[in-house]
């Protein structure tokens, strides 16, 4: 009984659930600014959870031929057949259908709308298509780790405006390193499932170059809340103290030769990064200058 439940938790891959969890935490908890509907924020995260579960399990069904040949997931439940694709499917889709069904109950059009927009880019766009056949698979997947953060967002703001622009710009720029150090971390199981990322593509001299360039844009956009006036200067503090660190482990590591040690270290510092970033949001926010939205939808 346990090892079934255990079977059918790994497929929705927890890990992933719970970082998108924290993304949208901060999303949320930037825009109620101190006003803290529990109940819209339980159902929110929710829903996510569900969504986001599915989308992981969707992803497995189709990955799981790439996944026989790599050492880090040909372990998974699909591989081992202690799951079949048939039953996955349903869970998966069961778990997606929950999922949005809640969103749409207690949240907004915008918000469910940015759910299904992520899932489509996640399973379909990345996942399906792009993946096995193209190197632009990290920046157009980029875009569905967007998602939560900013559902949790217009979820209570109910509009889209620069704050949640900021955002879009802070979780898709993150996502481009922290994958590529995943990437260089786990280069051989990449490179024998024939998997066309950048450092399988042009090597990893040159992706070390592009995470740099990356993590440069991030820090730009992590001090916009500040610059557009959605957090305050302890934020910004935070931000450049963190974001100076991560910059320096890359730089640090560009000078050494010890890339899997290097990606490791870089991989860990991108995640306390974006926690802390996430956490800082949630308790040193502002009034923004201009409350205008750019995109509102009524009720």
């Amino acid at each position: 009984m346990f090892g079934k439940i255990k079977t059918y938790l790994l497929v929705t891959k927890p890990g992933i659930i719970l970082g998108n969890l924290i993304s949208a935490s901060g999303g949320f908890l930037l825009a109620s600014r101190g006003r803290i509907d529990v109940v819209l924020f339980l159902s929110t995260l929710i829903g996510l959870s569900l969504v986001i579960a599915s989308g992981c399990i969707f992803n497995n069904i189709i990955d799981r031929n790439l996944d026989r040949r790599m050492t880090r997931t040909k372990g998974r439940v699909l591989v081992t057949g202690r799951l079949s694709p048939q039953a996955a499917l349903c869970y998966g889709t069961t778990l997606g259908i929950a999922g949005m069904a809640l969103l749409a109950a207690t949240t907004n059009r915008l918000c469910v709308s940015t759910v299904l927009a992520g899932f489509i880019v996640y399973v379909v766009v990345y996942s399906l298509v792009l993946k096995p056949r193209s190197g632009y698979s990290t920046l157009i997947g980029s875009l569905a780790g967007t998602a939560p953060p900013l559902a949790g967002y217009v979820a209570v703001t109910n509009g889209f405006d620069m704050g949640a622009i900021v955002l879009l710009f802070i979780f898709g720029l993150w996502q481009m390193p922290h994958c590529y150090a995943i990437a260089i971390f786990r280069f051989s199981d990449y490179k024998s499932a024939n998997i066309p990322i950048l450092p399988v593509r042009q090597g990893i001299a040159t992706t070390r170059n592009h995470m740099i360039i990356f993590m440069l844009a991030f820090t730009v956009a992590a001090m916009m809340l500040t610059f557009c006036g959605y957090t305050g200067y302890r934020y910004l503090g935070v931000t450049v103290v963190i974001c100076l660190f991560w910059l320096y482990t890359a730089w640090i590591g560009h000078k050494k030769g010890n890339d899997r040690t290097w990606s490791r270290q870089l991989f860990i510092n991108s995640i306390l990064t974006i926690t802390l970033l996430c956490i800082m949001m949630s308790i040193d926010f502002t009034v923004p200058f201009a409350g205008d939205m750019l995109l509102a939808c009524k009720p």
